[in-house]
């Protein structure tokens, strides 16, 4: 490593705002339901990438001893994030079958 070039914490949540910001502009920009998706899950990997910073970086431990909380953090979010899309694009097939389309503004299943 080059001396005085270190990785902070600042990097990882810079890092993970700006991503969380895509995945925000790319899921309220879109008109396609798998591009919303993907937006969703950006976002969710910008949330699993500071919580695993602030593990990391956590002060609160002593030298040498790990906090795994971000890390539990993560799985769970990745669990949640998994069903989430298994679940969403389950319902984009279903929409698509029946209305023949994934554009969100000609999707109006309540009418009739």
């Amino acid at each position: 490593m080059i001396e005085g070039l270190s990785v902070t914490l600042t990097h990882y949540l810079i890092v993970g705002a700006v991503i969380f910001g895509f995945g925000t502009v790319i899921a309220l920009s879109k008109r396609n339901a798998v591009a919303v998706l993907m937006g969703v899950e950006l976002m969710l990997n910008a949330v699993n990438l500071t919580l695993v910073a602030f593990s990391r970086f956590s002060s609160a431990f002593p030298q040498g001893e790990e906090p795994l909380a971000g890390h539990v953090f993560v799985v769970f979010v990745l669990t949640v994030a998994a069903a989430e899309a298994a679940v969403a694009l389950a319902m984009a097939v279903l929409v698509y079958r029946q209305r023949e389309t994934v554009d969100l503004d000609r999707i109006n299943l309540l009418h009739g």
